[in-house]
């Protein structure tokens, strides 16, 4: 009788960790924390993926990347190949790498994460564009022929610039309109340097321009044009990705006093107005020393991280839940932590105090305590009177979330909003009620994930081609 022969196990390779700066290194200053993955490390951690038949990973992704090809074709060292796989479903790969919630996402429904950690997808879709960008050649990947229509995008954030890359691919003529004088949108202002390089944003505008999309910027639809202009322009379809960057505030006494700053011009003057590099960028930005960030979003992240990089002694996290309820992905609370902010947790602000001269020198808050869950799936605060306390700073900023700016809508006749100001359009086209109008992104949802945005703009990609191919 033949012993029956078993196949060799899998064998066990560990998560490749990604190299990045020290924390007290970094902490100071704005220069990218990860460094990536050298090829080595990213065929390793390819071996890592088992090549499922029905790759749940992929289910989890907005925009349906083919994660097994891609990463099969770093295992075997075709990087070239690995790129092109991307570039299919993705035109901003090396974004996506870097600021993706893989974890809820892709990673999240990785079949070896049931028993290890998952395959690190997010860092090789990071490596495979970061390859291509400083080794590979010149490539690009192939347009159909000239449709002769025309399609008008209405801001350069992730939605408008997927809508964009997915439609030159198409065959059809691709504008790009931004209010800002550079395209990126929230990737430009919103995320810092130190964790989106602005080099990485405008390589990846570039590489739209070379396929063919026209981007103008400075261009303030709603001002500069209206909407109904662009069509009498001889565009055929408009695509409206604006973002949500009206600033939403605490709404407690002593909230406008000087030194207070919503998160959005916060970061925008770090980020976009170079804040960081004085004197040779002079722009006036409040430095503290004691600096207190309400909120615990990714973008509070963000805040209270860039707040220790210009210089603070202490930068807090002041949120009224716990760390478990905390919106922000878990790597960029780790970081923080790591950076030394201070989390202040199950703390609610009730007003801020001034000095003499009207700049804010304290905030009090209460002590908080979880009660049953709220609508939103997380426990409800609950006030503990008569605990009130006060922390000193010198510099709040408030990271709560953002609204509609209704620059746009309020020129649009035919658009319907619901009541927050955002507008209304299928979730599975992107049609709005405007005839020939799309809308994709925060502009739609709210403030929401990068990749979220994107995959927004792909459906809209797709119910625009059907239109300009088929009709309406």
């Amino acid at each position: 009788m033949t012993e029956e022969v078993k196949p060799p196990k899998r064998e066990k390779i560990p998560r490749q960790k990604m190299p990045e700066q020290e924390p007290k290194v970094r902490a100071r200053n704005f220069q990218e924390v990860p460094f990536g993955l050298s090829p080595e490390l990213a065929q390793k951690e390819a071996e890592r993926c088992i090549q499922c038949k029905d790759p749940r990973c992929k289910q989890g992704c907005p925009v349906e990347i083919d994660v097994p090809r891609f990463i099969k074709e770093i295992k075997e060292g075709d990087f070239e190949a690995a790129i092109r796989t991307l570039w299919e479903m993705n035109a901003l790969p090396a974004i996506c790498g870097r600021v993706c919630p893989q974890e809820i996402q892709c990673e999240g429904l990785c079949v070896i994460g049931k028993k290890e950690e998952p395959v690190a997808i997010g860092n090789l879709e990071r490596f495979a564009a970061d390859y291509q960008r400083l080794h590979g050649r010149d490539i690009l990947p192939p347009k159909a022929d000239p449709t002769g229509k025309k399609v008008a995008v209405v801001g350069a954030g992730p939605a408008g610039l997927t809508v964009a890359g997915d439609l030159i691919l198409k065959g059809h003529e691709v504008t790009v309109f931004e209010a800002l004088h550079a395209p990126g949108g929230v990737l430009l202002y919103g995320i810092p340097e130190f964790r989106l390089p602005k080099e990485i944003v405008a390589h990846e505008c570039h590489y739209l321009e070379r396929l063919g999309v026209k981007i103008l910027v400075n261009q303030v639809v709603g001002r500069t044009d209206t909407v109904d202009e662009l069509f009498e322009q001889g565009f055929d379809a408009v695509f409206l990705a604006v973002g949500a960057g009206l600033p939403v505030f605490l709404n407690v006494p002593g909230e406008n006093l000087i030194g207070i700053y919503s998160a959005n011009e916060y970061l925008t003057r770090a980020n976009l107005m170079k804040a960081y590099a004085f004197p040779e960028y002079d722009t006036p930005l409040v430095k503290g020393k004691n600096v207190a960030t309400f909120g615990a979003g990714n973008v509070s992240m963000d805040s209270a991280r860039t707040a220790l990089r210009m210089g603070a002694d202490h930068s807090y996290i002041i949120y009224r839940r716990s760390e478990a309820e905390m919106p922000a992905r878990a790597a960029e609370i780790h970081h923080a932590h790591e950076e030394g902010v201070e989390f202040m947790l199950l703390s609610a602000p009730t007003r801020f105090l001034g000095d003499e001269e009207g700049r804010v020198k304290a905030v009090e808050c209460l002590r908080m305590e979880l009660g049953e869950p709220d609508a939103s799936g997380r426990r409800r605060p609950v006030p503990l009177e008569g605990s009130e306390f006060i922390v000193d700073i010198d510099l709040a900023v408030i990271s709560i979330g953002a609204g509609a700016n209704p620059l746009l809508t309020k020129t649009t006749p035919g658009l319907a909003l619901n009541k927050w100001g955002y507008i209304i359009a299928d979730p599975k086209t992107g049609k709005t009620m405007k005839p020939k109008v799309w809308a994709g992104g925060d502009i739609v949802t709210g403030s929401a994930t990068v990749i979220l945005a994107m995959g927004a703009g792909r459906l809209s990609a797709n119910s625009i081609h059907d239109f300009l191919t088929m009709g309406w």
